[in-house]
């Protein structure tokens, strides 16, 4: 009998975990994880990726069960890592932002969405850490321009209206530096959550 009313209530749980993902109700939440940054274009050689992570709100307007409005602030730590074994160089070139993007979301199925829009990256932080692995070492620079206009694009997951993931790449559009063909770029992956 145990074991029958332990399977109704795991059943139970399981059905309003996966219960319908879309809701006609406007939605504020949060949302953060990790981007995996560098820098591309003509004039730089690609470099290694900076890891590191991002955090914020967001918010969703329904306009139909297929088509939403979400726009976001968030804090998004950027740039790319200058190591060179050979060298013995051990640096990290920091770029952090105020992203604000404003995206389209197209639901596919229940819970499952791509999304796309313009992302408006505001400069916060520029710095140069000579030893990132013991957190010192940072000189502050303001070598590239303040402002990146980006595309942003993903898939996501939703489950319950509330709890999602999702995964994102991000291209600059802007000039990273005035008349250089060099351009912010990252992929990302988190979660979030609506109230």
């Amino acid at each position: 009998m145990k074991k029958v009313v332990a399977l109704l209530v795991f059943m139970t749980a399981g059905s309003s975990l996966f219960a319908q993902s879309w809701s006609d109700k406007f939605q504020l939440g949060v949302k953060g994880g990790a981007n995996f940054a560098t820098v591309v274009g003509d004039d730089f050689n690609s470099p290694d990726s900076r890891t590191s992570f991002y955090a914020g709100l967001v918010a969703e307007a329904p306009i139909t069960e297929t088509f939403s409005i979400q726009p976001e602030v968030f804090y998004s730590g950027q740039g790319f890592d200058l190591s060179n074994n050979n060298d013995g160089i051990d640096a990290q070139y920091k770029l952090d932002y105020i992203q604000v993007p404003l995206l389209l979301k197209v639901y596919l199925i229940d819970g499952l969405n791509i999304h796309a829009g313009p992302q408006f990256g505001f400069k916060v932080n520029e710095q140069i850490d000579f030893d990132p692995s013991n957190g010192g070492g940072e000189i502050d620079t303001n070598s590239t321009e303040d402002f990146d206009f980006q595309l942003t694009s993903g898939v996501e997951y939703k489950f319950a209206e509330s709890f999602f993931v999702q995964a994102r790449y991000t291209y600059g559009f802007s000039e990273l530096i005035k008349d250089a063909d060099i351009h912010t770029s990252y992929v990302s992956a988190g979660v979030g959550f609506m109230f």
